[in-house]
């Protein structure tokens, strides 16, 4: 083989690892099990979304969706462990309002949303419904507001955490209703309800699937639901906007993100997937009986969501000077 003969041979040899390299990292779906993390324990909101979507988009990509749940520190630790993860569009982020956009306001955290994490598509969102134990007295919001105007500082509302999306909309209801309600964090949904059902506790901006069967059951008062319209499962609970405060907004949502070197093609095929399962008829109906409202986007869309959200509750964090404390 002369020089010019070994020079083509070099070159063509390189030339098939790099683009062989380059297909094998962008395979689709990937060739070992996707994990889609989520920062919750199971059992709750997210983790009952989580599975429903996974079912199905392993079965529309003919791949196992492996479901890791990473609870701890408001959803923070498993944004951190995604952030640091192979970004070979095998590890999936189930992402939420708290550590997407409220928790680097208030609390330093070892990864950036927006660069560390990259936008694939809505996933879920819902409201939350402020309700109250029985023995307070109050039959709806203007009541609830009253009686904190007549005695300042004497209601507190309980929160899944500092930074938790409860906690948020009761910051923003403070604000919006010149009030200072007294917050109270919790690990989590379940000790927050208990105490509220021990009267230990005044309200609590509750995920309403948690809260409805204590609803129905007489044992809580729902006061007002947190999004602009009421949810087609609370039709006489009205929302906190049509109560006296228009345009009050505070949804739960999450959303799909993925390790931020993720290559783009990959990124954009997921989107593809996940939208295609979320706008399934079957998948939305089941979401919809556990209260939850599917939000496919395009990831440009997300981004733009995100940042807007961004935007909101940090400007209420420093109004309300909000810490993790």
């Amino acid at each position: 083989m002369n020089k010019r003969q070994l020079l083509r041979a070099t070159v063509l040899a390189t030339s098939t690892l790099m683009f062989g390299g380059t297909l094998q990292a962008q395979d689709f779906p990937p060739r070992k099990p996707v994990t889609l993390v989520v920062g919750f324990a199971a059992g709750g909101a997210a983790d009952a979304a989580a599975r429903l979507i996974a079912k199905k988009l392993a079965a529309n990509i003919g791949q196992s969706v492996v479901i890791d749940n990473r609870g701890g520190a408001g959803g923070n630790i498993a944004h951190q462990f995604v952030a640091n993860a192979a970004a070979d569009g095998s590890v999936l982020l189930f992402g939420s309002i708290g550590p997407l956009t409220i928790a680097p306001h208030i609390m330093k955290v070892p990864y950036d949303p927006f660069k560390d994490l990259a936008a694939i598509s809505g996933g879920v969102n819902f409201p939350n419904v402020l309700v109250a134990h029985k023995a307070l007295g109050v039959k709806n919001l203007a009541e609830f507001v009253a009686l904190e105007k007549k005695k300042p500082g004497s209601l507190d509302f309980a929160s899944t955490g500092a930074g938790s999306a409860s906690h948020l909309a009761g910051e923003l209801f403070n604000q919006r209703a010149g009030i200072d309600m007294v917050h109270v964090p919790y690990k989590g949904g379940a000790p927050a309800l208990q105490d509220l059902l021990g009267e230990r506790i005044a309200s609590y901006f509750s995920a309403p699937p948690t809260a409805l069967p204590h609803i129905e059951a007489g044992k809580l008062v729902p006061l007002a639901t947190t999004g602009l319209t009421r949810p087609a499962y609370l039709p006489n609970i009205p929302t906190v906007a049509e109560s006296g405060y228009p345009g009050f907004e505070a949804l739960n949502w999450y959303a799909f993100v993925a390790p931020g070197k993720t290559p783009e093609p990959l990124l954009e095929r997921w989107n593809q997937e996940i939208v295609k399962v979320l706008n399934n008829a079957e998948v939305k109906a089941a979401l919809n009986q556990h209260g939850l409202t599917p939000q496919p986007t395009t990831r440009a869309e997300l981004n733009t969501f995100m940042k807007k959200e961004d935007a909101k509750w940090s400007a209420i964090v420093r109004e309300r000077k909000i810490t993790a404390n």
